[in-house]
């Protein structure tokens, strides 16, 4: 029990100081530092007249890859026509990656338009869609530029940008420049808070000279500095200016170039995007783990307090309400830090459940940030599970899921036997006063079936009947009536308090906690016979102590009972080939089971 203590303890505090102690470290450790910056030359402030100095700006050539952005390429040509550079020191070129649309065309009819543009803007037109890392990997390394800047077809950048980096690359140990990024239109309070968040995390952490990453939508770097991006790279707007930042360099975070973003995402698309970034911070943090060494001093500290935790805060918030979940029956401080998490949690839940009402911005960002979790963490699923599915395989379960249910079946049964052991004495106490026999029930149930093998099992249960309810019936299912029940075994089946010793079986892994339910070989034969598929439901999947089918519907009674619970098992044996199906699945089992054991509602 003090190892749960400890382990929920740490998780709340990691989940406090990501969230709020780390920004409010990070604001006051900032003030004492304050990053070198380079003031801009007065002749260098152009205002769109020719001046002597402009030979001694830097080459720069501006990359936009483009896929399906007919609406807005015509707005980011407009806009690179009004940028205050020298033309002759300003190459741009539009990278049209396999689209599908009619982005080239609307990009060379926009220039043909713009007859005030001296810049050089061509439109490359690639058939084959390759992907954005590719086009970067092959347009920045055969770029002749200094400077190679990166931006987004939907972000407009400030008409000075390219100047304002120019004066920060003046500085030799300079190697990015970053922007501040900004919505046109926010999608929900909840973004908006958070983009204001992130633009103050990362002032900060620019302050201490120690930016993470750059906003894809516009920034700059050294072109020599550059190297090969693998090619299933997920973020690349962190895996370049991190690159650049280990090999010895400073990120510039620069508040005066601006990037407006255009592009409005729905709800759906935002999903899609958090979970992909998700996905994208845990390969970084494997890839660029050594970034976390104390010799990266101050990027260590942000990289690990930041993108690092990101990743494993959707772990530290399940054990964290769990944990206190758990522990909430034996202290107070549990129960009252469980109530704060229920309620904070159905908060956030409001936006989803009243989508018309109109509620506070608080509620808002809370429901992002939480939402947001939950996207990242079906990324870092998603992402784990690709990497380790290197064939085909001939079994729909996922390799991830079959290891990830296992270890949540140690852990979770082992937790579960030891918060319940006090019940166990009680429980036997009571069957032995109540009525003549063991006080535990075991039976042989058909388990895990393969190509190779079926395989059966001793069920351990409470004893819930008579122990001579089968001698004159025979094997027979139980009905809502059945008088072989005891007065003491009608409360454990309806608080399923009788199915707590197959914790046994789980760690002996002949079960799991969520799966369909294990059926005795003496009904195998006409259950197969009479429902089509039958057999079927356990193929691959270990059977559960609870499950889908068994938290919607009541004990089995008849045939008409099991058909509708194949139906259940089938669904449930579906969200098992995807890593984060199942564990939407299983913790909605879970939460359900819960439900069930406290209203009583077994049956």
């Amino acid at each position: 029990m003090n190892t749960l203590i400890y382990l929920t303890l740490i998780a709340m505090f990691l989940v406090v100081y990501h969230h709020a102690l780390y920004p409010l470290l990070l604001k006051l450790l900032s003030k004492g530092h304050k990053q070198p910056t380079q003031a801009i030359p007065v002749s260098v402030v152009r205002k769109y007249h020719h001046c002597e100095d402009d030979a001694q700006l830097p080459l720069i050539e501006l990359l936009i890859p483009a896929y399906n952005e007919q609406d807005y390429i015509a707005a980011k040509l407009i806009n690179l026509a009004t940028l205050d550079y020298p033309d002759a020191r300003l190459t741009i070129k539009i990278i049209c990656d396999g689209c599908t649309d009619d982005t080239a065309a609307e990009a060379r009819a926009c220039l043909e338009e713009l007859t005030f543009c001296s810049f050089a803007i061509e439109v490359c037109e690639q058939f084959q869609n390759q992907g954005k890392v590719a086009v970067l990997n092959q347009h920045i390394s055969q770029s002749k530029a200094d400077i190679v800047a990166l931006s987004d077809v939907s972000a407009l950048i400030s008409v000075d940008a390219m100047l304002i980096a120019a004066s920060q690359f003046k500085q030799s140990d300079v190697g990015v420049v970053c922007g501040y990024y900004h919505l046109l239109s926010p999608g929900s309070v909840g973004e908006q808070a958070y983009w204001d968040y992130q633009r103050e995390v990362k002032r900060c952490e620019a302050e201490m000279g120690a930016p993470l990453g750059a906003h894809g939508a516009f920034y700059l770097i050294r072109k020599s500095l550059f190297r090969r991006m693998p090619e299933d790279t997920i973020n690349d707007d962190f895996v370049i200016p991190m690159d650049i930042v280990a090999q010895g360099y400073r990120a510039i975070y620069e508040p005066n170039i601006r990037a407006l973003e255009l592009e409005h995402a729905a709800d759906s698309q935002d999903r899609s995007r958090r979970k992909r970034i998700g996905a994208g911070n845990l390969q970084q943090l494997i890839r660029l783990r050594h970034m976390l060494l104390p010799r990266f001093k101050g990027v260590a500290f942000t990289f690990f307090s930041g993108k690092a935790l990101r990743v494993t805060i959707p772990l530290f918030m399940l054990t964290s309400f769990f944990g206190a979940m758990i522990l909430s029956t034996q202290s107070t401080l549990f129960a009252v830090l469980f109530t704060l998490q229920l309620l904070g949690y159905s908060l956030a839940m409001l936006p989803r459940v009243l989508p018309k009402v109109t509620l506070p911005g608080a509620i808002g960002s809370l429901n992002y940030l939480v939402e947001g979790h939950f996207s990242s963490m079906l990324g870092c699923v998603d992402y784990v599970a690709k990497k380790l599915k290197k064939k085909r395989l001939t079994c729909f379960v996922s390799p991830w899921v079959s290891a990830g249910k296992r270890f949540f079946d140690i852990v979770g049964a082992s937790v579960l036997l030891v918060v319940f052991s006090p019940l166990f004495p009680l429980m036997a106490l009571a069957i032995k006063l109540d009525s003549k026999g063991p006080v535990f029930y075991q039976q042989t149930r058909v388990g895990l079936i393969t190509k190779d093998y079926v395989q059966l099992f001793e069920i351990y249960k409470f004893r819930s009947m008579r122990s001579d309810a089968e001698q004159v019936s025979g094997a027979v299912w139980a009905t809502k009536q059945d008088k072989r029940i005891t007065c003491v075994g009608k409360f454990l089946r309806k608080t399923r308090i009788d199915e707590l010793p197959q914790l046994i079986n789980v760690l002996k892994g002949e079960m799991s906690l969520v799966g369909p339910r294990p059926e005795r070989p003496v009904f195998y034969q006409s259950l197969e016979q009479a429902i089509p598929f039958y057999s079927e439901r356990t193929v691959g999947i270990k059977p559960g102590i609870t499950g889908l089918a068994q938290v919607n519907l009541a004990y089995d009674s008849s045939i008409e009972d099991v058909k509708q619970k194949l139906a259940y098992d089938h669904c449930y044996a579906l969200s098992l080939s995807q890593c984060g199906s199942w564990l939407i699945q299983d913790m909605g089992v879970l939460i359900k089971t819960v439900w069930v054991v406290v209203a009583g509602k077994g049956q």
